[in-house]
């Protein structure tokens, strides 16, 4: 009796084995014929014997699946994931027999797989579908994880799309890695054209400058982007309302980097959304510590000086910004329009005076002290007409500046440009 039954456990074994090979063999037909519906069918089929499956079946298993429902690049979402683990779960059982034999055949069919994510990430980048994009980007990481620049860009374009908790997901793998972005760019300039050109690695810089093409090669090491990476990590959890994460991202970043210049701006900006104006500006001067040159910041304390209504404060950074880059535009406006804000004060004055002798001369001193207020706004309005002639704020302000002071040629020259630039010339 004990022979009878150990026969027909091995006739069951004989039999569970003959079904796997014929769904793994129709499988693999269906693949061949790009009959992909077929083949995941029968990869279904198969899927109920893995347990009776050896290693060098499984391997085998795994690669058809992942063929299965690529399917060349139409399957769905959802698909395309399952392909990206079927080939993990294939590395993962070949490395525990030390054969490789279908990860070499994987990872030629993951290259393919990358360029067309690649292709598909950039194509939707274009039409501004950064969902799609994301989702593209955060693939080609997965088939090539060496190309961390990948999983980076999925991270940028997931919080862009609002895709929150993605994004989250992929800046802590980031953070967990130590990914900072730091790279050398090898450059040199294009002598036709006197442009700069960055190239893929100094071997291909250096072809072009012993060609003749090219020359003034140089090596330029990026920024970090950890600062970025803890800024929008913050910026996501304040926007989810949780504060004290927002917080946590900064300090957790500031422990390895806490003279890191984007980080520092990157606080200043969480804390300026917070509404910590104080602390905000505290940052911004450190900043200006290691960039004391840095327009953009001084503009910035001008800015939060003018929240305040410390207007001497405000002209001061504005004037400071203007003297670092003397065609910084949004100074000059800002100047303007901190000057001219002025006047209401000037206005509600006037118009508390009585008509007595006294209320008139001081009524006369006000209006002068107007007209000048005007005149010291002038200036700031005509160097933004020079660094941008269609200005159109600026322009129409300067002619009403001119209009009021009586200069009837500068008057009459700005509203001609001023009706052309609203009415196209007509």
């Amino acid at each position: 009796m004990r022979k009878i039954l150990v026969m027909a456990l091995a006739l069951l074994i004989s039999g569970v084995t003959f079904a796997q090979k014929k769904e793994i063999k129709d499988a693999e037909k269906a693949i061949k014929g790009n009959n992909f519906a077929g083949a995941k069918s029968a990869i279904n089929a198969a899927e109920g014997m893995m347990s009776s499956m050896d290693s060098k079946s499984l391997a085998k298993f795994y690669y058809l699946k992942g063929q299965a429902f690529y399917a060349n690049g139409t399957g769905s979402d959802a698909d395309v994931d399952i392909a990206l683990e079927s080939f993990n779960k294939l590395y993962q059982e070949e490395n525990k027999t030390g054969k490789k034999v279908y990860s070499p055949q994987a990872d030629a069919m993951k290259l393919t797989m990358s360029n067309s994510f690649l292709d598909k990430a950039q194509t939707a980048l274009n039409r501004k579908d950064y969902g799609a994009s994301y989702k593209n980007f955060e693939r080609a990481y997965r088939t090539s994880t060496v190309d961390t620049l990948y999983l980076y860009n999925a991270a940028l374009l997931a919080t862009s799309s609002q895709n929150y908790d993605d994004a989250l997901e992929m800046y802590d793998e980031l953070m967990a890695m130590g990914y900072t972005g730091i790279s050398m760019e090898h450059r040199a300039t294009e002598i036709e054209s006197g442009e700069e050109q960055v190239f893929p690695s100094s071997a291909m810089r250096d072809i072009s400058v012993k060609a003749g093409t090219h020359n003034k090669s140089r090596n330029v090491k990026t920024e970090s982007k950890v600062g970025e990476m803890a800024k929008n990590i913050a910026l996501i959890y304040i926007e989810k309302d949780e504060t004290d994460k927002a917080l946590k991202a900064i300090d957790d970043a500031k422990k390895s980097n806490p003279d890191d210049f984007n980080l520092i701006l990157s606080e200043a900006n969480v804390r300026y959304k917070l509404g910590e104006l104080d602390k905000y500006k505290e940052l911004i001067t450190k900043a200006l510590e290691l960039e004391p040159n840095n327009v953009d910041l001084l503009f910035n304390l001008g800015v939060v000086a003018a929240d305040n209504d410390d207007t001497e404060e405000a002209k001061k950074y504005y004037d400071l910004a203007i003297s670092a880059d003397e065609t910084y535009v949004r100074a000059y406006m800002n100047t303007a329009a901190l000057l001219l804000g002025q006047e209401q004060g000037i206005i509600d004055e006037m118009n508390g005076l009585g008509t007595s002798a006294a209320d008139d001369k001081k009524y006369e001193e006000l209006q002068e002290s107007r007209m000048d207020l005007y005149k010291s706004a002038v200036p700031y309005l005509e160097k933004v007409m020079e660094f941008e002639s269609d200005n159109i704020n600026a322009a129409r302000t300067l002619m009403n500046i001119y209009s009021v002071l009586g200069d009837t040629p500068n008057f009459k020259a700005l509203k001609a440009k001023v009706d052309e630039m609203e009415g196209g010339g007509e």
